[in-house]
């Protein structure tokens, strides 16, 4: 229970910090800054949870997690709930501050969203970039990696992956932060949530087959 409580807490505060730095503070202090928001919230979160629950706070992670063997499916269908829920909770943070009619960070694309890249653009980008953010994980998480630094990888990681696609997407890589948003304000948001859960799954799960099948593996 103690790890589904850490995955729920990790996951809100994911979304409250990142979506909140792209809503509250984003004229401010522009890409640079939201990417840098998403990036200490996992380093944050990573010291602070890490030890308890390995610091998922992303379905995809977790996916790629049960396909290397490091967790079995009953644990990560359990990580889904409470990263699901903890998104979720996040939003509701937010929009409470907010107000409902605002904007909650909520991915997308197409017309009138940011870049205004194409589907294909952002289900290309959502799929490589997951897959490239769990070989992160999972490489700075093995047995041989570094000791004490994988939350400092990942999230400069994830800092790099907001850089390069806050213009297409928004940039999901997690299904989960994409979730919370989208079902509070609805809309596009909702009707194209689709992409943000099948896309990440499916990076996920390639990150995880590279470790898998040792084509990674030292």
């Amino acid at each position: 229970m103690n790890k589904l409580i850490a995955e729920f807490i990790g996951t809100a505060v994911l979304v409250l910090i990142g979506c909140g730095a792209a809503v509250l503070g984003g004229d401010a202090i522009g890409q640079v800054g939201i990417a840098f928001a998403f990036g200490l919230a996992i380093v944050a979160m990573a010291y602070a949870i890490g030890p308890i629950s390995g610091c998922h706070i992303n379905p995809a992670v977790s996916l790629a997690l049960y396909i290397d063997g490091r967790m079995d499916l009953v644990s990560m269908i359990q990580h889904w709930v409470a990263q699901f829920a903890g998104a979720l909770v996040g939003a509701l943070i937010l929009w409470a501050i907010v107000g409902s009619n605002a904007s909650l960070g909520q991915n997308g694309w197409g017309p009138g969203y940011l870049g205004e890249y194409s589907m294909l653009a952002a289900l290309i980008f959502e799929v490589v970039f997951t897959a490239i953010f769990v070989v992160v994980i999972l490489g700075s998480t093995g047995e041989r990696a570094a000791p004490h630094f994988a939350g400092l990888a990942i999230g400069l990681t994830l800092v790099a992956i907001h850089l390069v696609g806050i213009q297409v997407t928004g940039v999901s890589v997690n299904p989960a932060r994409s979730f919370g948003p989208a079902i509070l304000v609805g809309g596009d948001a909702l009707a194209q949530l689709w992409l943000f859960i099948v896309a990440p799954l499916v990076g996920g799960a390639l990150g995880g087959l590279l470790y898998r099948f040792k084509i990674l593996k030292a």
